[in-house]
């Protein structure tokens, strides 16, 4: 590998081996460059002593194709309480998603 793919793979936070990246209330979890991505947004969130906790979550897989229009991106949709329970589906979606060709 080389320096400048080094580089570039260690300035994203990586969870089960893809990047997870977050830009406001948006998770994007997977790698543009693949064939699918998966997007959750915090819908709800709790306060807990100082900090705000996601209660509720949306999980899309979605493809990345940029010839797909927009509303037929989305592959599969859920909402989850937690963002551990959304994370536990996007890694099995985006697994599965990724090794079927």
């Amino acid at each position: 590998m080389s320096a400048a793919a080094k580089k570039n793979t260690s300035e994203f936070l990586t969870y089960k081996g893809h990047p997870l990246m977050r830009k406001d209330n948006f998770l994007y979890y997977g790698s543009m460059s693949d064939r699918y991505i998966i997007m959750m947004q915090i819908l709800e969130t709790k306060k807990i002593k100082d900090l705000d906790m996601a209660t509720k979550v949306s999980v899309q897989l979605q493809h990345t194709h940029p010839d797909v229009k927009a509303r037929d991106r989305v592959i599969r949709k859920t909402e989850k309480d937690g963002l551990y329970n959304a994370m536990d589906v996007a890694v099995v979606w985006l697994d599965r998603a990724l090794a079927t060709k």
